[in-house]
Order: structure tokens, then sequence, then C-alpha cells
């Protein structure tokens, strides 16, 4: 082999954007990720979770909630008050619609697909009808006092469950009145403090499974109002939920970037009756885990910390291989630093602006492994920055040093840079 030189490079100050929701896509073989800056990712579990598309995040946009409706079709609400759909052919937000209630804080999809709800911070809770083209406002439900922060709906599509600060309720569909609030902390002798419903889920068996910030993870009987059993994971709060598909199997996510795993087993070994039990706690993250999702085969969560993790269930696993191995992803795979070596520059990408380096160097010779002493540090050259809201997808400098390009979802800058001696000239072509 030839000799080479290795730059360390130490001064690329990027700082990813944490994971804010996932939507598995129902019956189907996708991902859907979205970013706390706006960033919208499709993973393939097909392609061994290939990460398929990226759309760009844009600072008036934010993604609270995530979710799949009619069959491939992507859909997007936030703080901003909109809903969006995405269009994953041209990879930009295809058009939105005013929710009408404020910031939304929550959206799901009922089981056809065809019918979109959404919880606001007026404490409406809002149905929309997914059409051909896009969606339209259906009706309006029981509005009560409290940001509606959690939705969830019965599979039979008859029932609504929303959850807010220190109770949740139960909204009859085909009337739109609330036939049920369980107020979620009457039993708690020390509840001083408000207990906030961060995630819930209606199991077909019309029980109701809330996540709180006290740490508990409690199933319900809503008919009754009663609790049947209540499980504390954390010391902090319980932040996300999700349960799997034959709803045997409950994945929550919590502050202390713990996740646990609860499974419904048999209290004798084949005897009829059966209870929760948390079977499996994991520690993969450092922050909050916002998100999680439950797939056929795999425990996914997504954590403030920008990582993804996909923990595969053994037990559902016909054979050991590359499906069966732990997946972390910690890095973005888009392309964020072009090199142009005959001007031993480097240009690094952030979300709206982008940064042209150059490389130090050294004199010095010595053996292998060595680290040598600069006798020219490293110098910070450029920074453009983008107009606009828009966040930038891409970006390179050519080999020559001389051009930088940069794209957004809508518009292409050039520039022409010139470097002489110490200074550095810039011109927009």
């Amino acid at each position: 082999m030839g000799e080479f030189e290795v730059h360390r490079v130490r001064f690329f100050g990027l700082v990813p954007a944490g994971v804010r929701c996932l939507a598995c896509q129902p019956r189907g073989a996708r991902l859907a990720l979205a970013r706390t800056d706006g960033a919208v990712e499709v993973y393939n579990f097909a392609a061994n979770y290939f990460q398929e598309k990226v759309i760009p995040g844009h600072e008036a946009r934010t993604v609270e909630s995530l979710c799949w409706a009619a069959g491939d079709r992507l859909f997007g609400a936030g703080l901003s008050g909109d809903i969006t759909e995405y269009d994953l052919s041209r990879l930009s937000a295809a058009r939105g619609v005013d929710g009408g209630g404020g910031p939304i804080w929550s959206m799901v999809a009922n089981g056809t697909g065809t019918q979109l709800a959404i919880g606001c911070e007026d404490g409406s809770v809002k149905i929309f009808q997914v059409v051909p083209g896009g969606i339209q406002f259906e009706r309006n439900l029981d509005r009560r006092k409290g940001r509606v922060l959690c939705l969830s709906w019965h599979r039979s599509d008859t029932h609504i469950v929303a959850g807010s600060i220190d109770f949740f309720r139960v909204i009859d569909v085909a009337s739109g009145q609330t036939v049920q609030r369980i107020m979620v902390n009457h039993h708690v002798e020390k509840a001083k403090r408000e207990c906030v419903v961060w995630a819930i889920a209606f199991l077909s068996s019309g029980t109701v499974v809330s996540a709180d910030s006290f740490g508990r993870v409690q199933f319900w009987d809503w008919e009754q109002g009663t609790l049947a059993e209540s499980h504390t994971v954390s010391t902090s709060a319980a932040l996300s939920l999700a349960v799997g598909e034959k709803e045997d199997s409950i994945v929550v996510g919590t502050s202390t970037g713990a996740t646990y795993q609860l499974q419904l087993l048999p209290v004798k070994l084949g005897g009829p009756e059966k209870r929760w039990v948390r079977t499996k706690p994991f520690q993969y993250h450092s922050h909050d885990v916002r998100a999680v999702a439950h797939s056929s085969t795999a425990l996914i969560s997504g954590g403030l910390d920008a990582q993804l993790v996909i923990r595969p269930l053994m037990e559902k696993m016909q054979k050991k291989g590359y499906d069966a191995v732990l997946r972390k992803f910690t890095f973005p795979h888009r392309r964020l630093v072009s090199c142009a070596r005959k001007a031993r520059l480097l240009l690094f990408q952030f979300s709206q602006h982008v940064e042209l380096w150059r490389l130090g160097s050294t004199e010095e010779t010595g053996k292998d492994g060595e680290v040598l002493p600069l006798c020219r540090m490293p110098e910070h050259l450029v920074q453009l920055k983008s107009k606009g809201p828009e966040h930038i997808y891409c970006s390179c400098v050519s080999p020559c040093g001389t051009w930088v390009g940069y794209s957004t979802a809508s518009r292409f800058q050039l520039y022409r840079v010139c470097c002489e001696g110490d200074g550095v000239s810039l011109r927009k072509v």
C-alpha cells in the first residue's frame, strides 16, 4: 500500500435533530419518522430498514404526529395547526389544510384509512375525510376544556379515546358525544401535581391503555370506568406507547431513555386467565424516548438523542440472520460533507447554511499511526446562509474548489469562490 495522510476533522459542529414521532405503515413495509427540525424520513423494512426517502425540513412546519392513510399516503400535523400530505415521489409537502383548532398535538387514522382524527389545542377532536387528491373536513366531535395530547381509534371505528391532562375520555363517533370521562389520578393520595396522559391506545377488547407523566402504564375498563391494572415502569414520565398487531405486546418509551416491553401472558401455564407482565427493559437511548413503534418482528424506538433503534423480537424470528441483528441509526444517511481534493477544501452542510473550510497541513513526517503537528491550522473560509424557511437538501463543492452549490426543495444556488492569499471572495451565479 502507498503512503497517505489521514485528517481528523473535529471542527464539523453538526447537532443531529432528535426523533419526534414514528408511524408504521399498516400491512405495509415502511416506517415514517419525523425529526424535531421538521424533516421526514421513510425507511423500508423489506430492504433491511434502508432509508428510502428524505423530505427536508421547514422552519414554519413542525411535525408532532405522523400517520399513514389510504394505503401509502402519508400525513403529518404539528403546532402550526396544518395537516400536511407529503408527496413521496417529489419528496415535498404536496398540500396542507388548516385544522381549525389551533396547534395540533395528535393525529391518527382509523382502521380502514378513510378518516383522520386530530386533537387540537382548544380541546376539540375533529374528523377529516381522506379523499382523492387531499382531505376535507367532515365534523367536530364533543369539545372539552384542555388540549388533546393523544388519540386512538377502536378497531371497529365506532369510538375514539382522547387523552388530556388529568383525564381521558371516550367519544362515540356516530353521535359525536363523550360517553365516558375517567380521571387518571383520582386514586393517588399525593396527586397534587397534574398528571399528563402522553400516550394512549384503544384495544379491540375495549381496554384503554394509558401512559402518563407519573411513569405509569395503566389498563382501564372504559365502560365501567375502573382501573384493571397499573404498572409503574419508570420514576419519571412514560412518554410514548405502541401496541403490537396481535395486541399481546406493548412497547413503552420513557424520559430516562429506557424502553420497556409488556406482554399479555397466562397466569398459569395453559390457563385461560391472562395478565400484562413487564418482561424486557432496554436502555439504548441517552435522552427522552418520544416515539416508539411496534412492527410484527421488532420494537422500534426514537429518542431526542437522534438515534433510531430497531430491536428484533427473537421469538418472532424463524432463523438467525441479518434480520435478527440489533440496528442503531446514529448518523445521517445523506452526504453532509463534500471534499475538494485538489484545493484541500471541505464543505459542511447544515440545515440553513453551509461552511467552507480549508484543511490544515503539516511538514513533518513520522511512523505509521503517529499524530503529526500542524504547521497550518484548519481555516474557516466562508459561511453561506440560505434565505427563506426551507432547509438545505444537498450541497457540493467542485474538485477544484472554485464552485459551491446547494439546493433546497424549490431552488438552487451556485457561487463562484475565489481564494487569493488570505482573502476569499464570492460571486453569485
